[in-house]
């Protein structure tokens, strides 16, 4: 018996939808406001996404939380622009919880999980967003290939319940996550070795209710075939509503086939966090499940390779650069690999913690105490435009633009990706008004468009 191993699909005619001036290819939070800082500079944009809802990670991955927008000592505000509009925004629907400093904070990175937000609100406040500003959106719907026309890409193909059709556009903005676009117009790539672990978000009720409920999932986690318990928070504005982070995926989940597995594994770990907590508690089967996020949330995948690799030395010392677009103080965040537990965290600030559920902090510096430091670190716009210039209307905005192991661990949560967006936006509405390829745009400009929507450019 043959076994087919390829065939080859007929040429057919593809119904353009839509023709724009600029199209987002990807809907997480990065992605919309890449689309509404275009906007706002009188484009006509559409943005696709694959899943129901926009927002990625921070409402379809139910990861809750956005971090500080002061510098390293929460002194100065060093982060503004469209994140700061929508938390403003989400105060009026009573869906944000703000944490402030004070005597009782007992942990450093509780003081920078500033945001706690509802994830379910945050879908709604997005599509109000895109709505307001007239953004041709476009759910359910997926990246098929790119339109290239004498070596120039005019276009994206998509396919959807209405089945195929093709986008045109002057400029386009990657904010897959996972590099999608790039990697199909062949632009090179790179994956670390180990990949920090993705998670499947789940909302419970009644586990805080139970005493000691995390030392229980420690202390029996290997017999209900869980590697590792993460972290969890509560739904702002309810009562005895949990918000779950605490699986752990080992899987790279830009692989069609490792996302398939990644996806049932994080619910298996959830449903057995629940098992262990009913066998071992007396409340644990008072414990339920009430929800689980539509997609893994990917902490680390696929690295695009741009123009310049963003260097652990370099945030770390808080080098500035010209083309800066984004602002930053978060550390240094590494989640570890399979079979080594917990994560390790360097402060810009000369400290680091390696912490492991069940142990002590492990406290160190990695250079001597009264040094002087930065107090933030930068992100330049280099760092989102791939390196063969071969296609000059495509810039990154997300967790798949250039940076090291050690830079990479520092710029990968939203509130620092969201303002690759916003800067993806604006240089590709520069793009399409003049033709400029993205490597040539006037930074300058570019960083003055961004301070003049209301981000902070230092």
């Amino acid at each position: 018996m043959n076994h087919i191993k390829s065939v080859i699909e007929p040429s057919r005619e593809i119904p353009v939808i839509a023709d724009v001036d600029v199209c987002v290819v990807g809907g997480s939070a990065t992605g919309v406001f890449a689309a509404v800082r275009a906007s706002r500079l009188g484009k006509k944009v559409a943005i696709i996404e694959r899943l129901n809802c926009f927002g990625g990670n921070a409402t379809a991955g139910m990861v809750c939380a956005w971090h500080s927008m002061l510098d390293v000592d929460f002194e100065e505000r060093i982060i503004a622009g469209l994140s700061a509009e929508v938390i403003e925004r989400l105060k009026k629907r009573n869906a944000i919880h703000i944490r402030e400093r004070g005597p009782k904070t007992t942990s450093r990175m509780m003081e920078i999980s500033k945001y706690v937000f509802n994830v379910e609100e945050l879908k709604t406040e997005l599509d109000e967003i895109v709505l307001e500003h007239n953004i041709l959106p476009f759910l359910h719907t997926m990246f098929a290939g790119t339109y290239i026309e004498d070596g120039i890409l005019k276009g994206i193909f998509i396919q959807n319940k209405s089945g195929r059709g093709v986008i045109l556009a002057k400029a386009f903005v990657d904010a897959t996550g996972d590099g999608d676009l790039c990697v199909e117009l062949g632009e090179s790539w790179r994956r670390a070795d180990t990949l920090q672990p993705a998670a499947t978000g789940a909302i419970v009720y009644g586990y805080s209710d139970i005493k000691n409920a995390d030392d229980l999932l420690y202390k029996y986690r290997a017999d209900y075939g869980i590697p590792n318990i993460c972290w969890d928070t509560f739904v702002p504005n309810t009562s005895g509503i949990s918000l779950w982070c605490k699986s752990n995926l080992y899987y790279d989940v830009s692989d069609a086939d490792q996302l398939t597995r990644a996806e049932i594994e994080g619910r298996r770990q959830n449903r057995a966090m629940l098992n262990l907590l009913a066998d071992h508690s007396e409340l644990g089967s008072r414990a339920v499940l009430l929800s689980q996020a539509a997609t893994v949330a990917a902490r680390e995948t696929r690295q695009i390779n741009c123009l310049y690799t963003l260097k652990g030395d370099d945030l770390m010392h808080g080098k500035a650069f010209d083309d800066a677009i984004a602002n930053g103080a978060y550390p240094s965040d590494i989640h570890h690999e399979e079979g080594k537990m917990g994560a390790t965290y360097q402060y810009l600030d000369g400290t680091a913690e390696y912490e492991r559920y069940g142990y002590p902090v492990e406290k160190s510096r990695w250079f001597d105490e009264g040094e002087p430091y930065r107090k933030y670190w930068q992100i330049p716009f280099r760092s989102m435009i791939p390196a063969s210039k071969r296609y000059g209307n495509v810039v990154l905005a997300g967790r798949a633009i250039d940076a090291d192991r050690q830079a990479f661990g520092a710029i990968r949560v939203m509130i620092n990706l969201n303002q690759t967006g916003e800067a993806a936006g604006v240089a590709a509405a520069m793009c399409a008004q003049s033709g400029i390829a993205m490597a040539d745009l006037d930074v300058t400009a570019l960083r003055q468009r961004l301070a003049e929507g209301g981000s902070i450019m230092l």
